[in-house]
């Protein structure tokens, strides 16, 4: 049996569905019955048929067959089949997603604050600098920063190694950032917040995973451990002392040993001064205290071996790990020893009046 020309054009169209290559002839067909066929076709596989609709209705085609094309796609339109909206063109520059790229930390103080500098790069290569101040129990105190070129940010860095205190060395930027997601888990730990002006940077933290205690040795070597008080006689420890406040009753009880006008051995009074010195260790660095101690010390190794101090960095990083075991005991640590009685010297020119109590407190203050 001999097919028409109407089967033809309907087997020509089917066959060509969904192929991107090769469009049909359909020249030569009455408009009447090519109109009928791709109405047929465009009815029984309505959205399937759009894309050879487009194509039949676009330039190269039969006149006759681009009209079919279009009256079909009409009717579609109307029954709600219409072609999905093209892609959004890429742009000529990809925006990126805004990233971390350099890092610079300062040294800890001795309320547990230290300098942080983050450097992000905007979506188009654009830089923004984001300065705080970390503390180890308080969380962000300062927050400030925003758009720098990068002439401007060699200028600060300059400017600042000059200035700086405290030693201040570039870091893994991941890193200084878990360093900020951990002052923010702070936060929300103590149920507080951070400055105000930490709002415009927060969603870029808020995910960070948090930074880890840096590396310790799990056996200090003991020769460090006997050698580690000579850590507080570098400059950039120079504030490091327990808070003065906590200890002034024991100063006041050391000036009047020292003082006093009983016959007294001088074996009697340094004994009872390390007896003083024994209760302000036991007292002040409980559990809690003694890890803290030991993660400034731990951050503190970092930065020494950042700024190419590899001896005082080995002492830190003994000390830290000898806290953060609780092994030996605190008291027994010529560092803590060092540290005690630096606070109780302190303490004690605090109560002579010759220090403002003010100026010598290590409670950190938050913006």
């Amino acid at each position: 049996m001999t097919s028409s020309p109407a089967d033809d054009l309907r087997a020509a169209l089917d066959a060509a569905l969904g192929d991107d290559a090769t469009l049909p002839d359909l020249r030569g067909l009455a408009d009447h019955v090519l109109d009928g066929v791709v109405a047929r076709f465009a009815d029984d596989h309505a959205a399937a048929a759009l894309p050879l609709l487009a194509r039949l209705a676009g330039p190269g085609a039969d006149r006759g067959v681009r009209r079919a094309a279009k009256r079909a796609l009409y009717r579609l339109a109307q029954r709600g089949v219409v072609p999905a909206p093209p892609a959004a063109p890429r742009p000529v520059v990809e925006r990126r997603r805004e990233r971390a790229t350099r890092a610079w930390l300062s040294g800890v103080d001795g309320s547990g604050s230290r300098a942080t500098w983050i450097v992000f790069e905007g979506a188009y290569g654009g830089l923004r600098l984001c300065s705080l101040i970390l503390n180890d129990t308080l969380g962000i105190a300062e927050v400030a920063g925003g758009d720098i070129t990068r002439k401007r940010l060699d200028r600060e860095l300059a400017g600042l190694r000059e200035s700086q205190k405290l030693p201040w060395v570039e870091t893994d930027p991941a890193r200084a950032v878990g360093l900020v997601a951990e002052a923010l888990s702070l936060h929300a730990a103590q149920a507080t917040s951070p400055p105000a002006a930490f709002a415009p940077w927060r969603t870029l933290f808020a995910s960070a995973p948090i930074a880890d205690w840096p590396s310790l040795p799990a056996a200090p070597d003991p020769s460090l451990l006997d050698r580690s008080a000579a850590l507080l006689e570098r400059p950039e420890l120079a504030g490091w002392f327990l808070d003065p406040e906590s200890v002034q009753s024991d100063a006041v009880e050391l000036l009047q040993t020292r003082e006093s006008r009983l016959v007294l051995s001088d074996q009697l009074k340094a004994e009872r001064e390390e007896a003083i010195v024994d209760g302000v260790i036991e007292r002040e660095l409980g559990d809690a205290a003694r890890r803290l101690w030991a993660r400034r010390l731990a951050e503190m190794a970092l930065v020494l071996d950042g700024a190419e101090q590899p001896e005082p960095a080995a002492l830190a990083r003994a000390v830290a790990a000898a806290l953060a075991a609780g092994s030996p005991e605190p008291r027994r640590l010529a560092f803590v020893r060092a540290l005690a009685s630096r606070t109780l010297e302190i303490a004690g020119e605090v109560t002579l009046g010759r220090l403002s109590a003010a100026d010598v407190s290590r409670k950190p203050k938050a913006t």
